[in-house]
């Protein structure tokens, strides 16, 4: 494929635009090359940065801004984890933007840890090494995030290099802790992932009145799913094998079994109930502890189930929490003598911005531009990103990336998803953000007025 506006035969990519503008976007995609782009991708890939070791990487990201002259920071939040962040100056008379893209890892490249929970081994796309072939970038986090964190640099680079006179700021910001984490084994803090990187941002007067967040999908989103997780904890008798026809005996992970079963199957039929507008929220039993691994003589009288159920933009947290109680009734009541109980242990609301607000109209009006065609909205989504904290702090938000690889010599499952980006996609995501910044940062903020009210009124309706 060649990226609309790239030379090929589809449209150009600046229809709706006046003159000047359609100018200003023409000469700061001047500044965009596949390259380049590749650069920045292999560079990103090539230093890791698993959740809570993030520091590096900003280090890295704020250098190459700064080359590009744009002013560029390190945002420490402890030693070893950092935002990065770089802002163009406008004149004071335009609304501020924001495009944002996470920077960690959901898993690390090293076997010390990954192995055997992601596979028998680690491939080569699962190791923080980058590999290019032709147009497709492989290595851990190529697409997801770093190749979408690799498009905001180049669309900051590119604004600069052009000398786009901009009304309002534009920030690049790149955070850290963006995965649905918790803290790694070796980390200091408990509050690592999560979007806690996002939040000091905010906290810290890294403010916008629009954001972008770049995260996959090849379509311009305004609803995100939040997430409720619980830990369930199924309780039985702790005794002896060599006592189990003598002694009460009561496994509490055959139970956990049961339960597990029973919550696959209730998920399917929550998703269903909670479907509506773009999300479609899942729900998945991601782990299990209980008992000794060294004594496998011996029961435990304890087995905990840990249970991530996404929430729609329209269910409370407590909301989530009461029907998810309910539905363990139901299973306890489908299996008599099965003694298991459930806490909510982490919640973050899913958000929703005004689709009519200027943050997705602007992002709306560059994908039909790019694509010579009216937008496609993707529905049934259970993604959760930074959008989330972004929204929540009431910044308005929409969301635009790239879609998964597929014109690939090897199949594409979901860590190959998530490794592999392919540069065409790239300068076509690169473009769309800077036409939609250099759309919002060249009016005043009477062009826009009660845009950023609305947004964030519109999501709580």
């Amino acid at each position: 494929m060649t990226a609309p506006g790239a030379g090929g035969d589809g449209p150009d990519g600046l229809a709706g635009l006046d003159e000047r503008r359609r100018g200003l976007v023409a000469g700061a995609w001047a500044h965009i090359t596949r390259e380049r782009l590749a650069e920045l991708v292999t560079g990103l890939v090539d230093v890791p940065s698993p959740t809570g070791d993030e520091r590096p990487l900003a280090e890295h990201i704020a250098a190459e801004l700064a080359a590009a002259g744009c002013d560029a920071r390190v945002q420490p939040l402890d030693d070893r984890q950092a935002n990065a962040w770089a802002r163009l100056d406008g004149d004071g008379t335009g609304p501020d933007l924001m495009l944002y893209a996470p920077i960690d890892m959901l898993t690390v490249g090293d076997p010390a840890e990954d192995v055997p929970w992601i596979g028998d081994g680690l491939r080569p796309d699962m190791r923080p090494e980058a590999a290019v072939d032709g147009d497709l970038v492989t290595g851990l986090g190529a697409s997801n995030p770093k190749g979408h964190a690799a498009c905001v640099m180049m669309a900051a680079e590119a604004v600069a290099r052009a000398g786009v006179p901009l009304t309002g700021d534009l920030i690049a910001a790149f955070g850290a802790g963006g995965m649905p984490t918790n803290a790694r084994p070796t980390g200091p803090r408990r509050n690592t992932g999560q979007g806690a990187g996002c939040s000091f941002l905010l906290e810290q007067g890294v403010w916008a009145d629009f954001a972008l967040i770049a995260k996959p999908g090849w379509t311009v989103s305004w609803e995100e799913v939040g997430l409720a997780w619980f830990e369930v904890t199924v309780r039985g008798v702790h005794t002896y094998v060599g006592s189990r026809h003598r002694l009460p005996y009561d496994n509490a992970i055959a139970a956990a079994g049961l339960v597990a079963q029973g919550l696959e199957e209730w998920f399917a039929r929550y998703a269903e109930r909670h479907t509506e507008g773009t999300v479609a929220p899942q729900g998945v039993v991601s782990s299990i502890r209980g008992g000794w691994p060294r004594m496998a003589a011996v029961t435990t009288a304890a087995c905990k189930l840990r249970v991530d159920l996404r929430i729609g933009p329209r269910t409370t947290p407590m909301q989530a929490k009461r029907e998810f109680l309910a539905a363990l009734d139901a299973i306890k009541a489908d299996h008599p003598g099965v003694d298991a109980g459930a806490e909510l242990i982490l919640a973050i609301p899913g958000t929703a911005s005004d689709p009519d607000g200027w943050a997705c109209r602007s992002a709306i009006a560059s994908w039909e531009a790019l694509e010579g065609r009216p937008h496609e909205v993707i529905r049934g989504n259970s993604g959760a990103t930074d959008a989330n904290i972004l929204r929540g702090r009431g910044v308005p938000t929409a969301r635009i990336g790239m879609p998964k690889v597929t014109d690939a010599p090897f199949e594409i499952d979901f860590s190959r998803g998530m490794n592999t980006v392919d540069l065409r996609e790239m300068e076509r995501l690169t473009r769309l953000l800077v036409r939609t910044a250099v759309d919002t940062l060249t009016r005043s903020r009477d062009d826009l007025a009660g845009d950023a009210a609305s947004a964030t009124e519109g999501a709580r309706a």
